[in-house]
């Protein structure tokens, strides 16, 4: 039974009710400058309308902490619970993610409401819990919020999309990530046993752990990403062309979809489209939207490759760190590992244990951060994924060497 908390826990609880309504808020914001009818909008199978978003991130609260550790609760309306199921097959059957835009109903109005009933009662949660109720809620809830900054991401991703594809070329009104004028020069890390993973009592997603050792030959980082400018070099030379430097399953992606740049780069290589609107394309900023397959393309064609995860990680923490720019905060950056489990790893119970352990397959690794990451929320520990396809994301490139020559 909800009553006023007896244990020592309240500086804590204040802090989450703070960021509860923080993480919240900036969701929000995100929201705020699209119109009900960009809301709603939907622009392939793999992008979600905004209002989904607002909704799932809702329904997240509402099934995983306020269902199971609020008594008394009365979800906001039953049918929300097929709605805004994302992929959680332990918690029941859900609409089918394609046609996620099809949903008219309920409307933006209508799902304010509903974050605000959830709100309120998350609010009396976190202030009246009994310790015990807390002691298990809490993890739930940072997760929860955890969540929703993904998926903050995942709007601005999203819109970007939607909107590329309307020929008025709307602009929602947000910088990308800014140009980096250095040279690129490489930073050697020395070989031998060294340590990866998530390790200490902050928060981290289950995939980025249990640490443990990994051995690596010597290896060099290229000292930032690889610029709009260099990528342009690989298309000039015929690199959309020239299946040599594609994996196979590269050059089908290549061939059926008829890439020939990166995603929102216009034919003429000039301009792209952004947050911002249609821009002059920046020669010296970090190129970005390109698949793992364009980016180990251009790799080859350097004659250098993608780091592994464990690589960029080992880099991105010792002592020539520093020397390292653009480790966050730019682009999401493909590495070479396929995404599966940690040595030692187990899948958590219940319907938690969907969240990331059930797509360890047939997908790459990023590391790092993007433009488009909330504040906060980035860790050297992180582990992205995506489909090897996959352009939409805000995802670059960081050269590696086995050598530098």
């Amino acid at each position: 039974m909800l009553a006023a908390p007896l244990d020592d826990c309240a500086p804590e609880r204040a802090a989450m009710r703070a960021r509860f309504d923080e993480v919240r808020a900036f969701t929000a914001a995100l929201a705020a400058p699209l119109t009900a009818e960009d809301r709603g909008v939907q622009s392939m199978p793999e992008a979600s309308p905004t209002r989904w978003h607002l909704a799932h991130t809702t329904w997240f609260f509402e099934t995983m902490v306020l269902s199971a550790h609020a008594e008394r609760y009365a979800p906001f309306d039953p049918h929300y619970a097929f709605l805004f199921n994302s992929y959680y097959d332990a918690v029941g059957p859900r609409h089918p993610g394609p046609q996620r835009g099809l949903l008219s109903r309920p409307s933006c109005a209508e799902i304010d409401r509903y974050r605000a009933h959830v709100e309120g009662a998350m609010d009396d949660l976190m202030r009246r819990a009994s310790p015990a109720h807390w002691r298990v809620a809490s993890p739930l809830i940072e997760l929860g919020l955890q969540h929703e900054q993904q998926h903050q991401e995942l709007i601005l991703m999203d819109i970007k999309h939607a909107f590329s594809l309307n020929p008025l070329a709307p602009a929602y009104g947000r910088p990308e990530a800014p140009a980096l004028a250095s040279r690129c020069e490489w930073i050697a890390t020395p070989g031998g046993i060294h340590e990866i993973g998530h390790e200490g009592a902050s928060f981290h997603f289950d995939n980025e752990a249990p640490r443990h050792r990994v051995w690596l030959e010597p290896f060099s980082l290229a000292s930032r990403l690889v610029t709009n400018g260099e990528f342009s070099g690989f298309i000039a030379d015929g690199g959309y062309e020239r299946p040599e430097w594609w994996l196979s399953d590269g050059w089908a992606a290549r061939t059926a979809e008829g890439w020939t740049a990166p995603l929102y780069w216009t034919q003429d290589g000039r301009t792209a489209f952004t947050l911002a609107g249609m821009q002059t394309l920046d020669a010296a900023a970090p190129v970005c939207h390109v698949s793992y397959y364009e980016a180990d393309a251009f790799a080859r064609w350097t004659g250098k490759r993608l780091p592994t995860e464990a690589e960029w990680e080992v880099a991105a923490t010792t002592d020539t760190a520093t020397r390292l720019a653009q480790m966050s905060g730019a682009c999401w950056q493909w590495t070479s590992s396929a995404y599966g489990a940690y040595p030692g790893y187990r899948t958590p119970a219940g319907a938690i244990g969907e969240y990331n352990g059930k797509f360890m397959s047939n997908r790459f690794v990023l590391r790092g951060s993007a433009s488009v990451t909330p504040p906060g929320h980035a860790r050297m520990t992180y582990r992205n994924f995506f489909p090897p396809a996959s352009r939409w994301a805000y995802s670059g490139i960081r050269l590696a060497s086995d050598h530098v020559s």
